[in-house]
């Protein structure tokens, strides 16, 4: 199926109006927490300081990924709680969600490698972007997942002595 016409926005949760942030928070609730029977802690603190990278068709929110910067200058940023709305699946804007969240972390933090942790069942599609298993598989809130890592597009300069 041919991909959604879709504007990509990167917003702090300050950024945000309560009501997109609301259409946010619910649509990943719907997914993580009801559509995959899974009772975690979706609202865990790390919103605050995290970039919002959503995929918009007017006014209504098609996808959404959360950005996080690294804590050390030699860390990984971070993509997280990606996700597409189930109403809008099977038009390939998980590929075009990853492809901009990518985007994002290569020109904020173009030194970084970028990490996430990754359902296992996924593990070929991150694979197309560049992502390589970094664990083994682990258990997170009873479902199976593995640590992912994607190498810096700009390697750091080399001091020659």
């Amino acid at each position: 199926m041919v991909a959604t016409p879709y504007t990509a926005d990167l917003k702090s949760v300050d950024e945000l109006p309560a009501r997109e942030l609301y259409d946010l928070l619910k649509m990943r609730v719907d997914v993580f927490v009801v559509e995959q029977n899974c009772p975690y802690p979706e609202l865990d603190g790390k919103d605050i300081d995290a970039l919002h990278l959503r995929l918009m068709e007017g006014g209504e929110l098609l996808a959404s990924a959360r950005i996080l910067k690294p804590h050390e200058p030699q860390d990984p940023s971070k993509i997280g709680r990606v996700v597409v709305s189930p109403a809008h699946r099977g038009k390939r804007l998980g590929d075009a969600l990853m492809s901009e969240a990518i985007s994002a972390c290569e020109r904020l933090y173009p030194a970084n490698p970028i990490a996430l942790s990754a359902q296992a069942h996924l593990r070929r599609f991150y694979e197309a972007f560049g992502f390589i298993v970094a664990s083994q598989e682990y258990l997170e809130d009873g479902i199976p997942h593995i640590d992912m890592v994607r190498q810096p597009a700009v390697q750091p300069a080399r001091i020659l002595s």
